[in-house]
């Protein structure tokens, strides 16, 4: 396969998530407590290896938020930066291995419902997170997708307090930035084949760093302050670019603790893996089925390899995943290439990312998270019902008030609520007709092809609210699968029905021969 195929439409995109990744990989890396260049590396490696290795077509994958307080902690525990990145290169392994016992299946488990409110939540979130860096105001760090913040505050407290510390030159580039995002979307890209191959992002960035400029050189009377553009370090020459990588302290095997960081961030990182490959290959325009035994071991040898140069665990990242899509990429080039934007940048013009406002950058995830989130998709799942609205909503909600993979834990337990719910409803069919023999009520309850002991509860109510001198009839034709708990209950039920007068009879039923013995 051509991987250049697309180069035309991978470019221009991959050129939007580098912008967007840069901040991100520098917010998780201080978020963690790590070195910041810890977070380009995990980003350089994401890009370059896994997206190599991967199987997703436009997934990109990078240091996470959702590890940054696993890190942080495992770093204080650990005593080192070094000895955390030995548990980083284990964690990898143990990822590598869960690809090749095919433990990938597990992404399969998670409802639809659940994924789309996972990616609405996620846009919803994204929106207000960055209202206060368009605003210029930094009290979080950048990629953060918990509600709680280190200050004591929380996303809504951020961006009241966001109001009161207004900066006049992050506003000004944050309103021009999305003006400009807005007609280019709108109006730009159907007029011309430039604007389609020439992204409006990159326009943004690049007139967010030449109105920086006119600040700093007091043609316009605004400034920004340091912590409110892209702060990268910058290397002096090759020597000091090989100066800023760490290596493991492999001298810490005997250290018990190290496996059990390993085993964590390996489940983690695992999980949070394939619920991205999930939700990314649910906005593939073309629908691919990523592999996600393979994405497991892609993962695995990314993180062993940044373990060892000394960057941040890796996960398939849902942000950068939506903006590659957003954007127009068709192929894995994309993230390729951003990876390698990101290695160069950081080698030779690290000064120049450095006067990128991060108002420029908010704006541009605040257009992603939109596109997540659009209003008619809310419509349109409500119109779907409430097995699958609940789910959907309890998500998006639940991601926003705690965080990504809490809340999908949640959304997962309302979506198992409503499949219960569903499983109990449809477990039989109950028909009531009048018998010419005495005037009997005959009640047949003809089971469905599967009964599971979820279904146990329903079929005993409806058994039991049968009246007295009744016969009912117990059909299984249709069953090719009834739980023991359930036929447990079919075998025992003639005994105290004879107590209401009931006559018993079933068709097709096979009790278990351990039911028979009693």
């Amino acid at each position: 396969m051509n991987i250049f195929k697309e180069f035309k439409s991978d470019l221009p995109a991959s050129i939007v998530v580098f912008f967007v990744a840069l901040p991100l990989c520098l917010g998780i890396a201080l978020a963690s407590g790590a070195p910041l260049f810890s977070g380009v590396i995990a980003g350089v490696v994401g890009g370059i290896v896994v997206g190599m290795m991967s199987g997703s077509q436009l997934g990109v994958s990078g240091p996470a938020a959702g590890l940054a307080v696993i890190v942080l902690t495992a770093i204080a525990t650990l005593g080192s930066f070094e000895a955390f990145l030995f548990a980083v290169v284990l964690a990898g392994v143990l990822q590598y291995l869960l690809g090749f016992f095919k433990a990938g299946f597990i992404a399969y488990f998670v409802p639809s419902s659940v994924i789309k409110g996972m990616l609405t939540g996620i846009g919803l979130l994204i929106i207000l997170k960055q209202i206060p860096y368009a605003l210029g105001y930094i009290s979080d760090y950048e990629g953060s997708e918990s509600f709680a913040q280190a200050d004591g505050g929380n996303t809504f407290t951020s961006i009241v307090a966001a109001w009161d510390f207004l900066t006049p030159g992050a506003v000004l580039i944050a309103a021009i930035s999305l003006a400009i995002l807005i007609l280019w979307d709108l109006y730009l890209t159907k007029k011309h084949r430039l604007f389609q191959i020439l992204q409006g992002p990159i326009v943004v960035v690049f007139l967010g760093i030449a109105i920086n400029y006119l600040f700093t050189s007091g043609v316009l009377n605004f400034s920004l302050a340091e912590d409110q553009l892209v702060q990268l370090p910058v290397a002096e020459g090759i020597a000091g670019f090989t100066n800023l990588f760490t290596y493991p302290d492999f001298s810490q095997w005997t250290n018990i603790e190290i496996y059990k960081v390993a085993v964590v961030m390996a489940i983690v990182a695992s999980l949070e893996t394939l619920l991205c490959v999930e939700a990314t290959d649910k906005i593939d325009p073309l629908k691919r089925v990523t592999p996600t035994n393979q994405e497991l071991k892609a993962q695995g040898v990314g993180n062993m390899i940044s373990g060892l140069i000394g960057g941040l665990p890796i996960t398939q990242v849902i942000v950068r995943s939506s903006a590659n899509i957003s954007f127009g990429a068709k192929t894995k080039l994309s993230a390729i290439l951003h990876g390698v934007f990101l290695l160069l940048c950081a080698l030779t013009i690290a000064n120049l990312l450095n006067m990128i406002p991060l108002a420029s950058l908010a704006t541009i995830l605040i257009v992603v998270g939109y596109k997540l989130a659009k209003p008619a998709l809310f419509k349109q799942i409500y119109g779907l019902g409430w097995e699958q609205f609940g789910p959907f909503f309890a998500t998006v909600v639940a991601i926003i008030l705690t965080d990504l993979l809490t809340g999908i834990a949640i959304g997962l337990v309302v979506a198992l609520f409503f499949t219960l719910h569903h499983s109990y409803r449809n477990s039989y069919h109950l028909k009531r007709t009048v018998t010419t023999d005495g005037g009997l009520m005959l009640h047949r309850l003809a089971l469905a092809e599967e009964v599971s002991f979820f279904n146990k509860a329903s079929i005993i109510a409806a058994l039991e609210a049968i009246p007295p001198n009744s016969k009912v009839i117990i059909d299984c034709t249709n069953s090719k699968s009834i739980s023991y708990d359930v036929q447990e209950y079919i075998h025992d039920y003639p005994l105290h029905a004879k107590l209401k007068n009931i006559t018993v009879e079933t068709i097709n039923f096979e009790p278990p021969k351990s039911l028979l013995t009693h």
